[in-house]
């Protein structure tokens, strides 16, 4: 077939076409050691092989892809357009290769490599915790970053690959099909008040007794915020309009042990916080006349993107924890 050398990028098969091609990785690194040393007796040398053996694979090379890959000068060789191109793709697939050898070889020593987690407070506190803690046991070296956030947020922050997975639920506004997600648990809620708050009876409080009060809440439209307005809406009860909004979970503990302020939080943050998670027993749960039952949620990936060794094993214990049940086994 006639060869262009005129300098235009040539087309090859994407990296991984490559992968599913003939060619083998013995021969990507020929490629690039050609590129690198200039002369097939020094790529050979590299190699540690013979220089009818590099020959032997230039030309099988060349015969699968039916181009020239490099010229004959009268001293050493230059790759062609067709050369350089495929030695581009051969050093991003070597790379890909060799980072892969490096993390396993990571999680074998015990190193374990590094891993990106995002997490809704529920599932951060539960479930994430318990698997980070027995993968640190086993693999104590491995790197693991958690981010706490609400389910936009996360979900953005997936697709713009800054998290491996996330255990959220994804947006109403993005498309689904972007993502692989498997339900691990449906995230229920409670009222916080601070310890002696007047509403704190033995019977649960109803919701009229409520509005009252001053109220620390997630901004607006956020999920759990949504969860508890309906609950106000279907029993005709007027929603709170004294309401401090913040997205921290941190001021919203801290405003509503020095007030009388009520919000709304995670069982487990709740049960941490208060009198159970023994720090100080600053605020207590406000029993009322509703169950609050947030949707599902659930283990998310972006679809067709393979996790690191070190990701799919985190992934993989968090599955099993979710499998287990509850920490204290309810």
């Amino acid at each position: 077939m006639p060869i262009d050398y005129s300098g235009a990028s040539p087309k090859l098969p994407d990296t991984e076409s490559l992968l599913r091609s003939a060619l083998k990785f013995g021969h990507m690194r020929m490629i690039v050691a050609l590129e690198d040393q200039g002369r097939v007796s020094a790529a050979a040398q590299v190699l540690n092989i013979s220089q009818p053996a590099a020959s032997r694979m230039i030309a099988e090379m060349e015969a699968m892809l039916e181009v020239k890959l490099c010229e004959r000068l009268p001293r050493g060789i230059a790759l062609t357009p067709y050369g350089r191109a495929l030695a581009r793709r051969a050093r991003t697939i070597l790379l890909e290769m060799s980072e892969a050898d490096r993390e396993i070889a990571d999680l074998k020593s015990g190193k374990g490599g590094s891993v990106f987690v995002g997490a809704v407070t529920a599932p951060a506190m539960d479930l994430a915790m318990r698997a980070i803690r027995e993968v640190r046991r086993r693999y104590p070296r491995m790197e693991i970053t958690i981010q706490n956030e609400t389910s936009n947020v996360l979900a953005r922050e997936l697709l713009a690959s800054r998290h491996d997975f996330i255990i959220a639920r994804i947006p109403e506004d993005l498309n689904p099909r972007l993502f692989e997600s498997r339900v691990l648990g449906i995230e229920r809620a409670c009222l916080i008040v601070r310890r002696g708050h007047p509403l704190l009876r033995r019977e649960p409080v109803a919701f009229e007794r409520l509005t009252g009060y001053d109220w620390v809440l997630q901004p607006g439209g956020s999920l759990l915020r949504r969860t508890l307005e309906s609950l106000f809406i279907a029993r005709s009860v007027p929603l709170p309009d004294r309401v401090i909004n913040t997205s921290s979970l941190l001021l919203t503990i801290v405003m509503v042990a020095q007030s009388d302020a009520i919000a709304p939080v995670a069982t487990e943050v709740a049960t941490f916080f208060g009198a159970e998670g023994g720090l100080a027993g600053a605020v207590e749960i406000l029993p009322v006349e509703a169950e609050i039952e947030v949707q599902p949620y659930s283990m998310i990936k972006v679809r067709n993107r393979a996790l690191s060794p070190a990701a799919q094993l985190l992934h993989d214990f968090i599955i099993e924890r979710a499998e287990d049940g509850p920490a204290d086994g309810s």
